[in-house]
């Protein structure tokens, strides 16, 4: 029993130093936190999110710079959602807090069509609710828990379903300007996180909107990412790279690369070659 124990402390350990370290390594790439901002890090009661906090409490406690940390849960009015147990959660580990009530449950279930996703109008509704609280409270970056097979699962949505090279940024300005949304688990891989969630038996709130629906395009993408994985081991972290490693000049966009003046860029390339030609002709001379 006492083995068990110890071996479950050492994974645990394991884990939270890996998912530290991504989660570090993502703030230091992107600039995400800087002294003094006040982060309001959104909680759905899912295992993301609760690991998100976890982790950002941790660095809060060791990192250079001084940042304070605002947890926010949007209460969406869902049927059955038991509003309690985030609160005493929150109330249990310390950390300043708020929740915003909402029923954007009835507007979603009232206005999507049946048989399509919630998923669309139910994350504007949200984001909505929680960009007028960051306002409100001052708050300098919003923090989502979304991770690396998130981002990679939007690549592939974005490519399948609407013609789009594009996946989930790391960190994000609102089209308005005025928010600034980081994901510091974008290089955090899904398996860890929850591992680590199931460890530290945080209280899972499932979802009981976009949860309960089937067959969900970015469910049918998740599968076909881990069959690939399971196939063939690595993959995915290869996959991954490739989001930060884009070469425009390859692709057929021309607003990333001037495809049309190539022709001009090469008489310019001859132009200087020849200048730098006649020069050292030059210096020959003498």
């Amino acid at each position: 029993m006492e083995t068990s124990a110890r071996k479950n402390n050492l994974r645990l350990n394991q884990l939270q130093k890996s998912l530290r370290r991504g989660c570090g390594r993502a703030i230091a790439d992107f600039n995400m936190i800087e002294e003094g901002d006040l982060v309001m890090v959104c909680l759905s009661g899912g295992k993301d999110s609760y690991v998100m906090l976890d982790i950002l409490l941790n660095l809060q406690k060791h990192a250079p710079i001084n940042f304070a940390i605002h947890a926010v849960n949007l209460d969406q009015k869902q049927p059955g959602f038991p509003e309690h147990v985030l609160p005493e959660y929150l109330d249990s580990i310390q950390v300043d807090y708020h929740i915003i009530e909402q029923d954007t449950y009835s507007v979603v279930v009232e206005k999507t069509t049946e048989g399509k996703s919630y998923c669309g109008l139910c994350s504007r509704l949200r984001r909505g609710s929680l960009y007028s609280y960051a306002k409100k409270i001052g708050a300098s970056k919003i923090a989502l828990g979304h991770h690396r097979h998130d981002l990679m699962e939007t690549l592939f949505l974005n490519m399948f379903f609407g013609g789009k090279l594009k996946a989930m940024p790391p960190k994000l300005l609102s089209d308005d300007k005025q928010h600034i949304v980081i994901r510091p688990l974008a290089y955090c891989k899904e398996s860890e996180i929850a591992e680590f969630a199931d460890y530290k038996k945080f209280p899972i709130i499932p979802c009981t909107l976009c949860g309960n629906q089937k067959n969900l395009q970015r469910q049918e993408i998740k599968k076909m990412l881990n069959s690939w994985e399971e196939q063939f081991p690595g993959r995915l972290d290869v996959l991954f790279k490739s989001i930060t490693n884009i070469a425009p000049s390859h692709l057929a966009d021309n607003e990333l690369f001037d495809f049309k003046n190539l022709e001009a860029e090469r008489e310019q390339s001859k132009l200087a070659q020849q200048s730098g030609n006649d020069l050292l002709n030059t210096v020959n001379l003498f």
